[in-house]
């Protein structure tokens, strides 16, 4: 039970995050609810219909022409509820492997083995001896599910057995990129393997340097790896394996075009890795000319995961920042992630919370590479609470122990919405995803 501390509440109000017999009509309340019991015409209605306030609101802005509403958590809500507790062991995956059954070298199993790693995820157990077989894979899997390692190990492996082999990594975000070769640098310690990182936002003089150095491993994002492929740094056609990673969110973020350059420019004979949560028809295109007789493996369908709490906040026309800061100033908000829609109304929001106290960071599309590392390091160390984010952080980021994600704007579609709750209850733990909802 949250207790609430607004001076525009009465001070007995409180959140009930997970009463279900709240009652949504009581004045002073915060109003929460599950499965849309309460407020039945202040939006629980809406059900899991795309709009906002209206049921179908759609504007077009932002994010190169997307269309984008608001995805109405509500009825996802019931729905997650209803399927955790019909049948608990249902899609329990019981791996066929641990990590010292595979073949890959001794020193990159100790590698693996240091890092904690016992037993594979469900992708990696089923993934990890296809691309050590050499075969073009589709992985299908939401993030938090382990897809990273899954490439990694094997190809890091391939390449100590074969110095000649080169492998080129795409990334949507350059902060998953920057995840990525944070990864590899643990996986590949001692072996004499060794990456360059090539992102926009940062010093391309020094991502120059690093190619010249002919490393294995090249890691970024499509348009700083065109520019400098462009600037004839280095040439596609030199990698013989390339992994494409999120590449849903490729799409929507507009690099279709950039995806099919550097497909264009691969050698034909080639190791090809796919990765993605989803795989809608728009990818038919980029699949079948990037892939060659693939082996496809969908471990887990887009659904919320059973490990997080989920309710929604009923704004009723109360001040979404007075009711955020009562929040975070309850017991156990101890490492907030809460998502916003633009990134003026996140530099506003960090504004005001740094002004009452909070220890806040944030990271959106106008900071610079320098400044969205160091918000996630903050973050990531617990020098901050609270780290404010547009969706570029609801994908491929691996942050501990995420008590709360607070979806302080309504996501655009489920599928955000499943991305965004997901960097809480990780690793087994649990977590707690609250939604405002007007």
């Amino acid at each position: 039970m949250y207790r609430s501390r607004s001076s525009s509440q009465n001070s007995n109000n409180k959140f009930r995050g997970n009463n279900r017999n709240s009652n949504s009509n009581s004045a002073g309340s915060f109003s929460s609810s599950r499965s849309g019991r309460s407020g039945g015409n202040s939006g629980g209605n809406n059900g899991g219909r795309i709009g906002g306030r209206s049921g179908g609101n759609f504007r077009r802005g932002g994010n190169r022409g997307r269309i984008q509403g608001s995805f109405n958590p509500s009825m996802l809500i019931k729905n997650a509820e209803v399927d955790a507790g019909l049948n608990p062991e249902i899609n329990v995956y019981v791996p066929k492997n641990k990590f010292a059954d595979f073949v890959i070298s001794e020193a990159l199993k100790q590698n693996v083995l240091d890092r904690g790693y016992e037993i594979p995820t469900p992708i990696q157990d089923q993934i990890i001896p296809l691309i050590l077989d050499g075969r073009d894979v589709v992985g299908l899997a939401r993030t938090g599910t382990g897809k990273t390692a899954a490439f990694l190990i094997p190809l890091i492996n391939q390449v100590y057995n074969q110095r000649d082999i080169r492998v080129l990594i795409l990334a949507p975000t350059r902060e998953l990129a920057v995840q990525i070769d944070s990864e590899f640098k643990l996986f590949a310690k001692n072996l004499s393997i060794y990456s360059a990182l090539c992102i926009g936002g940062a010093n391309m003089n020094q991502q120059i340097s690093a190619l010249r150095r002919n490393p294995q491993f090249v890691i970024g994002t499509p348009g700083r790896l065109i520019d400098l492929e462009k600037r004839r740094i280095f040439k596609f056609s030199s990698f013989s394996t390339i992994v494409l990673d999120e590449v849903d969110q490729m799409f929507d973020m507009g690099f279709i075009n950039d995806m099919k350059y550097v497909i264009e420019n691969l050698p034909e004979q080639r190791h090809s890795l796919f990765f993605s949560a989803t795989l809608p028809s728009k990818m038919t295109e980029i699949t079948n000319s990037f892939l060659r007789n693939p082996v496809k493996i969908q471990v887990e369908s887009q659904k919320a995961s059973t490990n997080v709490s989920q309710d929604i906040i009923r704004v009723q026309g109360r001040s979404k920042i007075d009711l955020l800061h009562d929040l975070l100033d309850q017991e156990g908000f101890d490492k907030v992630l809460v998502f916003g829609r633009t990134k003026h109304g996140l530099n506003k929001l960090s504004q005001i919370l740094n002004e009452r106290g909070v220890r806040v960071a944030a990271i959106h599309g106008n900071k610079s590479q320098s400044q969205r590392q160091r918000a996630l390091k903050q973050f990531k160390g617990e020098a901050v609470q609270v780290l404010l984010a547009t969706d570029i952080a609801s994908r491929g980021l691996d942050i501990d122990n995420v008590t709360h994600v607070i979806n302080y704007d309504l996501p655009q579609t489920y599928e955000d919405y499943i991305h965004r709750i997901g960097r809480t209850g990780r690793a087994n733990k649990t977590g707690i995803a609250l939604s405002f909802v007007d």
